[in-house]
């Protein structure tokens, strides 16, 4: 088996890829932590899907691929340049929200808000306000993190924050939670 052949990329890519490379966007997701979102997302039927940290809409397009259309994604960032080439490739699509906010900020006015799905694919969500992040869950719900593997552009020190986000994740008895060494490293927990 060999697990890059035959992705089935969402329509969208070709054109979103080329505008991102143009951008000089270098953080995307891995194209197998997509192709997971997108089955991941499948799962959810008439679900309310939140992505913080958008980028260009790499993940979010495969997140889209993956929702039935009585679903509904909001995708949070707070570069408007990276948000417009999203916004020009998905933005037509009716099931998604796109926000430009700072991620922190967009997650503390969520209040009693609940999700289905969450991928958390910047420090928002991630290294800050996690337990808030994972309040917003619904019972049955998916958390979906990436990068959980040494990554070239890792600052200095980040190695310790990974350790510990691991296991404050498989710590929380609210959850159950699989680690994946592979693709860039993904953890997908689920809310009991």
């Amino acid at each position: 088996m060999n697990d890059q052949e035959k992705l089935n990329q969402p329509r969208a890519m070709e054109g979103l890829w080329h505008d991102t490379v143009a951008s000089g966007f270098s953080m995307a997701s891995d194209p197998l932590t997509c192709s997971l979102l997108r089955t991941l997302a499948a799962s959810k039927p008439s679900g309310r899907f939140l992505e913080l940290g958008s980028g260009t809409g790499l993940s979010t397009a495969w997140i889209l691929d993956g929702m039935d259309q009585t679903s509904s994604l909001t995708t949070v960032d707070n570069d408007a340049s990276f948000l417009g080439i999203l916004d020009k490739h998905l933005g037509s699509d009716p099931r998604l929200e796109i926000v430009c906010a700072d991620g922190d900020a967009f997650l503390q006015s969520q209040g009693d808000a609940q999700y289905d799905f969450i991928f958390a694919d910047t420090w928002s969500g991630k290294y800050r306000l996690l337990d808030q992040t994972l309040q917003l869950l619904s019972k049955g719900g998916l958390y979906i993190i990436d990068d959980m593997l040494p990554q070239a552009n890792w600052p200095d020190g980040h190695a310790s924050k990974v350790d510990d986000l691991i296991h404050q994740l498989v710590s929380d008895t609210r959850f159950h939670v699989t680690k994946l060494s592979w693709a860039s490293g993904i953890i997908v927990a689920t809310r009991l």
